[in-house]
C-alpha cells in the first residue's frame, strides 16, 4: 500500500508518496514564495498555491500510479477565504507571519480576548472586512488544508481538522473544543463561511480532481504531523523542528492541559490529533528564529557561503572560548515572549575567530531549544527523556551535538528531514489500512542517528546572556498577546 501526501509549506508545495515501510519516493516540490507588499504584510496568491498542488500531486501520480489514499499537511495560520460559487478567492491570501492585525489582536486582548496576529481569526476578519463589509456574500473561510482538499475535491469537500482548527484562534479549547461564538460575534465573521471540522484521520471525501480519485484519509497542521511523523504518538515523547524557527510540540495523551490559553512556563495547548471524535492533547513551545541566524551568517555577514559550511567552521574549535550568541533576532518566544529583545553576541575578545562566533550561533540555537523542553516539562508536568529533532538544521553534526549538550539527554535525528510527510502519511494510511494502529506508528520510529550528550553546558551563564538581549525594544517588549 501507499499514500500520496501533499504538504503545502510557507515557501512551496511539496508531494511525495510513502510506502508502508515509512520510506519516501516519488518526491517533487514546486516553489510558491510569499509576496512582502510592505513591512509587516505577508501575502500569497491561494490560486497560485491550489494549481500548484494539483500539479505536482498530477505528476507524482503519473510516474508512481495508484495510491490508497491522500494525506495533507499544512502550514498553520495562513487564511484564504474563496467565493463558494466560483472558487475563487475574493483578496490575497493571509499568511501566517502577517501582522496587520496587531492593533486589532492588541484592543482584544483589552477585552478578555487573548488572541495573537499568527493565527485566523482577525485575517479572516480582515479580509471580510475588505472585500465583504456588509456580510452578505456566500463565502468560504479556511487555513491551508481546507482550501487544498476544497481544490482536490473540484468544491465538494469544506472541511478542517481540529489540529488545524484549534490554532486557528477561532476555537474554544475550554470544555468541548468547537467553534467560539463569543469570537465570531466579536468579528463578525458568519458561521456558515467556517468549514465543517473533521478527524485527522478518516476518510472524508475523493480527491477527484487526482486520476483515480483516491480518498482523503488524513489532515493535520505542519507540527502536528512531524510530531506523529518522529512517532511522539505516546505520552511523554516530544519532537523539535528546527527550521526558520523552532517549534516542540510534547504528546500528553488524552490529557488536556491545565491551561487553556498559555502557561506559565510559554507554552500552549495544542490538539495533536482527533481520531473517531477523541482528541489526543499537546503542548507546543516556540523559537521565533532558529534557522534564520545560520541564514544571517550567511547572507548577511557573509562569514559561511552554504548552511552547511557552518558545520565544517564550527568545527574548527573545540568551544566557543566564551562566547555566547543569544537568538533573537525577531524577539524570544517561550518562554518570556519578548518581542523586544534582539540578538546578542557576548565575551567577544581580541582572539574571538570566525570558527568561535559560528559555533556560537549554532550553540545559541540548541539553548534555546533547551529552554523550550524546560517550558515544555515544567508546564506539561512531565520529563520528556529523549528529543527527536527534524527541520533543516538536524543535517548539521555539530549542532545536532550541540542540542545534545544543551539539552543533557540524547538525541535522535529523524530520518526524513521533513517529518510532516510521513505523518500526513500515517494519518491517512492509519483510515485505508496501510498501518493497523498507533503501535505500528510508533515502531515505524527508525532514527538516522542518536546522539548523547558529550559535555555539561553552562545554562546559568546562557540565563545571564539572555537576560541581556531582553527589553531592548521597551515598546515591543510590552506587547502581549
Amino acid at each position: 500500500m501507499s499514500i500520496l501526501v501533499i504538504d503545502v509549506g510557507t515557501s512551496g508545495v511539496r508531494a511525495a508518496v510513502v510506502r508502508q515501510d515509512a520510506t519516501i519516493s516519488f518526491e517533487l516540490h514546486r516553489e510558491v514564495l510569499p509576496d512582502s507588499p510592505a513591512p509587516g504584510l505577508v501575502e500569497f496568491d491561494a490560486a497560485a498555491m491550489a494549481t500548484a498542488a494539483l500539479d505536482v500531486a498530477r505528476t507524482v501520480l503519473t510516474d508512481h500510479g495508484p495510491v490508497d489514499g491522500v494525506g495533507i499537511a499544512n502550514q498553520r495560520g495562513s487564511t484564504v477565504v474563496w467565493d463558494r460559487a466560483t472558487g475563487e478567492p475574493i483578496g490575497p491570501g493571509l499568511g501566517w507571519q502577517d501582522l496587520r492585525t496587531v492593533g486589532e489582536c492588541l484592543v482584544l486582548g483589552a477585552e478578555g480576548i487573548r488572541m495573537a496576529p499568527n493565527v485566523s481569526a482577525t485575517k479572516v476578519a480582515w479580509l471580510l472586512d475588505q472585500f465583504d463589509p456588509d456580510r452578505d456574500r456566500d463565502l468560504c473561510f479556511g487555513t491551508v488544508d481546507s482550501w487544498i482538499a476544497w481544490n482536490l475535491t473540484k468544491g465538494d469537500l469544506h472541511v478542517t481538522d481540529m489540529s488545524n482548527a484549534g490554532v486557528s484562534g477561532l476555537v474554544d479549547l475550554a470544555g468541548t473544543p468547537t467553534w467560539s461564538e463569543r469570537v465570531l460575534e466579536r468579528l463578525r465573521i458568519p458561521a456558515s463561511i467556517l468549514p465543517r471540522i473533521v478527524d485527522s484521520t478518516g476518510v472524508v471525501g475523493e480527491a477527484s480532481a487526482l486520476p483515480g480519485a483516491p480518498p482523503i484519509a488524513g489532515i493535520a497542521g505542519d507540527q502536528q504531523s512531524s510530531l506523529i511523523g518522529q512517532g511522539c504518538v505516546q505520552r511523554g515523547l516530544a519532537k523539535i523542528t528546527f527550521g526558520t524557527g523552532g517549534m516542540l510540540d510534547l504528546c500528553l495523551g488524552p490529557d488536556r492541559p491545565s491551561f487553556d490559553v498559555r502557561g506559565e512556563g510559554g507554552t500552549f495547548p495544542i490538539v495533536g490529533w482527533r481520531e473517531a471524535g477523541e482528541l489526543v492533547w499537546g503542548l507546543e513551545a516556540i523559537m521565533l528564529s532558529a534557522g534564520t541566524n545560520v541564514e544571517w551568517l550567511r547572507d548577511d555577514l557573509g562569514i559561511i557561503a552554504t548552511a552547511a559550511e557552518s558545520h565544517d567552521v564550527a568545527s574548527q574549535v573545540d568551544s566557543t572560548d566564551g562566547v555566547v550568541y543569544v537568538p533573537a533576532l525577531l524577539g524570544l518566544g517561550t518562554p518570556t515572549w519578548d518581542y523586544g529583545a534582539r540578538g546578542a553576541l557576548l565575551g567577544i575578545t581580541r582572539g574571538t575567530s570566525r570558527p568561535h562566533v559560528v559555533r556560537a550561533v549554532l550553540e545559541g540555537v540548541a539553548q534555546r531549544g533547551a529552554d523550550l523542553v524546560e517550558a515544555a516539562e515544567a508546564d506539561g508536568g512531565l520529563a520528556i527523556p529523549v528529543l527527536r529533532v527534524d527541520g533543516g538544521m538536524s543535517a548539521n553534526p555539530t549542532f545536532i551535538q550541540a542540542v545534545a549538550d544543551a539539552t543533557g539527554r540524547p538525541v535522535e535525528v529523524s530520518p526524513a528531514l521533513e517529518a510532516t510527510t510521513l505523518g500526513a502519511a500515517f494519518l491517512a494510511g492509519l483510515a485505508t489500512g496501510a498501518w493497523a494502529g498507533w503501535d505500528d506508528v510508533a515502531a515505524a520510529w527508525q532514527p538516522r542517528a542518536t546522539v548523547e550528550p558529550g559535555r555539561t553546558c553552562d545554562r546559568d551563564r546562557w540565563r545571564d546572556a539572555v537576560s541581556r538581549a531582553a527589553g531592548w525594544h521597551t515598546d515591543l517588549s510590552a506587547l502581549d498577546f
